[in-house]
């Protein structure tokens, strides 16, 4: 399925895939399904994270909350298959292992930048806030859409190190506090990221960074995009 560009196509694509079981065989209405979601993306949109309830999804979509319960046990639930069918429908769930540093920071800087721009900014800055309200909310994006791009993957700093790339004790903090803060920045300003761009902002900003993060003793606060980052 490809990436969306705006809330009229992802409700468009939503309702247009192949239909799927339930937990008990029988056929899923796709069409229906993908109204659902597109409502539960709209409200991310709008409202926020904090504004969708069972009650007002299954209001504004014209369904049960019975319906809704059969298919997403849990809110969070929900909105993580919202998000999987729409702006990270085009992800996979494999590793990314390009064969070097540069290349994996390139594939990840790609895919979410390409995420950011499937939808409008004021859906970014919400999935952004929901994530920071909802911890867990971070896990299941990246287990249910394969690296999200946001975070930097424990296997892709580990085999950085094991080629000699970075030192020993590099940690991610400078790539989950920079990278999706300034791709959102320039997302939310219309500012051009293309590979010239993220050829940059890799070489002169989060490879020196990543390598530089193995110098301090002390443990780093958790990046803006890593989940759960200390608040005021």
């Amino acid at each position: 399925m490809p990436y969306l560009s705006d809330r009229s196509s992802v409700a468009s694509a939503l309702t247009t895939s192949t239909p799927t079981s339930s937990a008990g065989g029988r056929p899923r209405d796709a069409v229906r399904e993908g109204q659902i979601l597109a409502t539960v993306l709209g409200m991310l949109a709008d409202t926020g994270y904090d504004s969708i309830t069972f009650e007002e999804v299954a209001r504004r979509a014209k369904a049960s909350k019975a319906t809704l319960y059969r298919r997403w046990p849990t809110k969070r639930d929900m909105v993580v298959a919202a998000v999987k069918a729409g702006p990270s429908s085009g992800h996979t769930q494999d590793a990314i292992d390009t064969g070097s540093l540069r290349g994996d920071l390139l594939a990840l800087c790609r895919r979410l930048n390409t995420t950011l721009r499937a939808s409008d900014g004021s859906m970014s800055l919400m999935l952004l806030q929901a994530g920071l309200e909802d911890a867990e909310l971070c896990e299941y994006l990246e287990i249910a859409t394969g690296p999200t791009g946001a975070r930097l993957p424990a296997s892709v700093l580990e085999a950085a190190i094991a080629r000699g790339e970075l030192p020993a004790g590099a940690k991610p903090f400078p790539y989950e506090e920079v990278t999706g803060s300034v791709l959102l920045l320039r997302r939310l300003n219309g500012l051009t990221v293309d590979d010239a761009y993220l050829d940059t902002l890799i070489d002169s900003i989060l490879i020196p960074a990543l390598a530089a993060s193995a110098a301090p003793a002390s443990e780093p606060p958790r990046g803006i995009f890593s989940g759960a980052p200390a608040s005021d």
